[in-house]
């Protein structure tokens, strides 16, 4: 009886947590993509700021300025964009691929792959009677997933857009440049490079910040580190494009 009991009260508990562990996979992927979301706004602030800035320091024009942050910022979102569709798409076939495999295996193999699935949760902890209990009513319930989930840590049923992922990143870098290109054609001539190098400090100190509160690490590092990397990129293409004016 007191065996019966203790049984409900798991299935009870199980049943509580299905709601509560798709809410936590739910969350994470979308911390994933709010961090994707920031490193693409970050590369953008990044790249575009030290494009614009060592035009900036070649000549005073405006109008090289702007045809160059411009031809920055397309040629990143559309290299971002085409990255990340790519690479997703590759994992996706990867993905499918070891799941076909799988299948297969299954099919050929039943028993070998209950007692793999068996092994592995007896390497978990659970007595070897539990652990072919369980293989059991997990391969009979659904043994693709169960295989998928256990030796390959792949969800059948979740699998990222590719598009999504493209769009995504395309927008974040587009988001990311506009600012230093903005904040160096925008102001006057004698205070373009002040106002741009405040901007991208600024805007560098936010994403590291988010970056870092996201990923639960130090703040203070992850903004020093943030921004010493775009002050120094600033720094090296001002000089490198001044050398060049000079010259040219």
């Amino acid at each position: 009886m007191a065996r019966d009991e203790q049984g409900q009260t798991r299935t009870g508990h199980g049943a509580d947590e299905a709601p509560d562990q798709a809410l936590a996979r739910s969350l994470a992927s979308r911390l994933n993509w709010l961090r994707a979301g920031v490193l693409g706004a970050n590369d953008g602030i990044v790249s575009t700021a030290g494009l614009v800035v060592g035009v900036a320091g070649a000549t005073p024009e405006r109008t090289p300025v702007l045809v160059a942050g411009l031809a920055g910022l397309l040629a990143g979102a559309l290299s971002m964009a085409g990255g990340e569709y790519v690479s997703v798409n590759s994992q996706a076939d990867s993905e499918q691929a070891a799941v076909d495999r799988k299948r297969r295996e299954l099919a050929e193999h039943p028993r070998d792959q209950r007692h793999r699935l068996a092994d592995h949760f007896e390497n978990k902890g659970l007595s070897p009677d539990l652990a072919d209990e369980v293989s059991g009513e997990l391969t009979e319930n659904d043994a693709v997933r169960a295989h998928a989930e256990t030796d390959l840590g792949v969800d059948p049923d979740e699998r990222t857009n590719p598009w999504h992922a493209a769009w995504s990143s395309m927008v974040a870098f587009t988001l990311g440049a506009l600012l230093p290109l903005l904040a160096i054609v925008l102001p006057p001539l004698d205070w373009r490079l002040p106002v741009t190098v405040v901007a991208v400090a600024a805007a560098l100190a936010l994403t590291g910040a988010i970056s870092a509160t996201l990923g639960r690490a130090p703040r203070r590092r992850a903004v020093v580190r943030n921004v010493g990397v775009g002050l120094l990129t600033m720094t090296v293409t001002f000089v490198v494009g001044s050398l060049v004016g000079r010259v040219v």
